[in-house]
C-alpha cells in the first residue's frame, strides 16, 4: 500500500466509516492539508483542483441532466497538531442534475488548527443537491473552524445542507451561510452541535425566499455544558407569494453554559408565511427522572437525552 493510500485510510478510520473508494462508481477527492491525497470522478462530474500554500482551490460541476446514483465523498483532513487549511470551493449544478455531497472534515490531532472554507454553490433549475459535512475534531478543543457558503437554489431546486460534529470537541465552530431561493424551490438548513468546556458555536443562518412558492427550513440543535457558549442567529425573509418557511431552534443548557438564540423572520408579501420557534433551558426534569428511575446515572441520563435533542 503506497503512503497515499495509508494516509487515505488513517483519515477514514478516524471517521468511522469506509467509503470504498476503489469502486469506480463512487467519485472522491481527498485533501490532507494543501495536498491532493486521492480523486475519482465519473461520467458527468468534473473535479478541478488546485493545491495552494495553505489549502486547496476546487470546481467542481455536474453536467445537465447527470443524476449521481452514488454520494461523491468529499474529505477535508489535516492531521498534523498545527497548521491552517484553506478551502476555496465552487459548486456547479446544472439543470435537472442531483447530487449528494458527504464532507468529512477530520482534525483529530488538533492543538492549534484552522479550517476555513468559502464556498459557492449554483444549483440550476430543476437540479438538487444535498451537503452533508460531519467532523472529527481532537478531543483537546484546539481547532477553529469557519465554514462559509453562498448558495443560489434555482426554479425547481432542491438545496439540503446538515452540519454535524460526530467526534471530539468543538473548539471554535462559527458557520455563516446564506441561500437565495427561486420559484418552487426547497431549501432546509440543519446544523447539530454539543459543545462543553470552553467550546464557543456560533451559527449564522440565512435563507432568502425570493420566488413563489419556495419553501425554506432553518433547524439548529444545540447542546452547551461546563463553560462552553453558543449563539444563533437565523433569519428567514419571505418576499414573493406562496412561500412558506420555518425557523426553529433548540438548546440545552448544562453547568455554566451559555446560549443566545436570536431567529428573525422577515415577510415582504401579504400572501407569505413564516413561521418562528426558539426554546433554550435545561435538561427536562421529567424526562431525567424517568431515565434514572430506569437505573441509568444522572450523567448518562443527561447524555442520552443531548444525543436525542441531536440525533435527526
Amino acid at each position: 500500500m503506497t503512503s497515499q493510500l495509508q494516509m487515505i485510510k488513517q483519515i477514514y478510520d478516524y471517521t468511522g466509516t469506509d467509503p470504498n473508494l476503489k469502486d469506480p462508481d463512487t467519485a472522491h477527492l481527498v485533501i490532507n492539508g494543501n495536498r491532493v491525497l486521492g480523486m475519482q470522478s465519473v461520467p458527468g462530474l468534473n473535479i478541478i483542483v488546485r493545491e495552494l500554500e495553505d489549502g486547496i482551490d476546487a470546481n467542481i460541476n455536474l453536467a445537465e441532466g447527470t443524476v449521481m446514483a452514488k454520494p461523491v465523498h468529499l474529505c477535508f483532513g489535516m492531521l498534523p497538531e498545527k497548521g491552517i487549511q484553506r478551502i476555496i470551493m465552487k459548486v456547479n449544478i446544472e439543470k435537472e442534475a442531483r447530487i449528494s455531497l458527504l464532507a468529512h472534515c477530520v482534525f483529530p490531532n488538533a492543538v492549534d488548527v484552522s479550517h476555513i472554507m468559502n464556498a459557492e454553490i449554483n444549483i440550476g433549475e430543476g437540479g438538487e443537491c444535498s451537503y452533508f459535512e460531519k467532523h472529527v475534531h481532537s478531543l483537546r478543543g484546539g481547532i477553529k473552524v469557519y465554514p462559509k457558503a453562498i448558495v443560489e437554489v434555482g426554479k425547481r431546486a432542491v438545496f439540503k445542507t446538515e452540519f454535524e460534529l460526530i467526534k471530539g470537541r468543538v473548539g471554535l465552530i462559527d458557520i455563516d451561510y446564506e441561500t437565495t431561493s427561486l420559484e418552487n424551490s426547497v431549501m432546509e438548513m440543519t446544523s447539530r452541535i454539543s459543545g462543553r468546556d470552553d467550546d464557543i458555536i456560533k451559527i449564522r443562518e440565512v435563507g432568502h425566499l425570493k420566488g413563489e412558492y419556495a419553501r425554506g427550513a432553518l433547524t439548529s440543535k444545540i447542546a452547551v455544558r461546563n463553560n462552553a457558549r453558543a449563539e444563533v442567529y437565523n433569519k428567514l425573509t419571505a418576499s414573493a407569494a406562496y412561500t412558506r418557511g420555518h425557523v426553529d431552534c433548540k438548546e440545552i443548557l448544562q453547568d455554566n453554559g451559555r446560549a443566545i438564540a436570536v431567529p428573525i423572520v422577515e415577510v415582504n408579501h401579504s400572501k407569505a408565511h413564516v413561521t418562528h420557534e426558539a426554546a433554550i433551558g435545561s435538561v427536562d426534569n421529567k424526562q431525567l427522572e424517568t431515565l434514572m428511575a430506569r437505573g441509568l446515572s444522572e450523567d448518562d441520563a443527561v447524555e442520552l437525552i443531548i444525543n436525542g435533542l441531536l440525533s435527526h
